[in-house]
C-alpha cells in the first residue's frame, strides 16, 4: 500500500524549474531534433562546427567571419579554427573582400559546395521526418515564435 501511495504522490507532483524553464525547454528540443542528422553529418566525415560553417555558406557563399560566426552559433576564435582546418580539407578558401582588402571572406570549394549541397539535402529530409512526425500546423507555429524570439532578442 506504501508503494502505490508513493506512486500517486509522485504522479500528482508539479513539474519542477527546469521541467518548465524555456532555456531548458529551448536547448533540450534542439538537442534532441538535431541528434539523429548530427549522426548523419558525422557519418560524412563532417564535424557539427564545419556543418554549420557549410550551411551557412550555401546560403550564401562568400561570407565574412564575422558573419559566419553569428549564424553558425561560434565565438569567432572558434570558428577560425574550424575554417583553419576546412581549409586544410580542401572545404573552403579565404579570400580578401573586393572592396576593402582588409575583410576577409570565407568561400566554399568545388568539393565543399558538393558535400554542402548533399548535406542541406539531407537535412531538408531531416526536417520533413521532423514536421510529420510533430505537424506541420505546430512547427509553424514554433518557427514562427522562435523567429519573433530571436529578432527581439538581437535588438535588445
Amino acid at each position: 500500500m506504501d508503494a502505490d501511495l508513493k506512486e500517486k504522490d509522485y504522479e500528482k507532483k508539479e513539474p519542477g524549474f527546469v521541467d518548465g524553464y524555456l532555456l531548458y525547454l529551448l536547448a533540450s528540443a534542439s538537442h534532441l531534433a538535431s541528434g539523429q542528422f548530427h549522426e548523419e553529418v558525422r557519418e560524412a566525415g563532417v564535424r557539427v562546427p564545419e556543418w554549420r560553417v557549410l550551411a551557412c555558406l550555401h546560403d550564401e557563399d562568400g561570407q565574412m567571419v564575422t558573419q559566419l560566426a553569428r549564424f553558425a552559433l561560434m565565438e569567432q576564435s572558434h570558428l577560425t579554427k574550424t575554417i583553419d582546418q576546412m581549409v586544410e580539407r580542401g572545404l573552403v578558401t579565404r579570400r580578401s573582400d573586393e572592396t576593402d582588402r582588409r575583410r576577409v571572406r570565407i568561400f566554399m570549394t568545388d568539393k565543399g559546395t558538393q558535400l554542402a549541397d548533399r548535406l542541406v539535402a539531407r537535412a531538408k529530409a531531416h526536417e520533413a521526418q521532423l514536421v510529420h512526425q510533430l505537424g506541420t500546423r505546430d512547427i509553424a507555429q514554433v518557427k514562427s515564435f522562435l523567429s519573433h524570439m530571436i529578432e527581439t532578442l538581437e535588438n535588445e
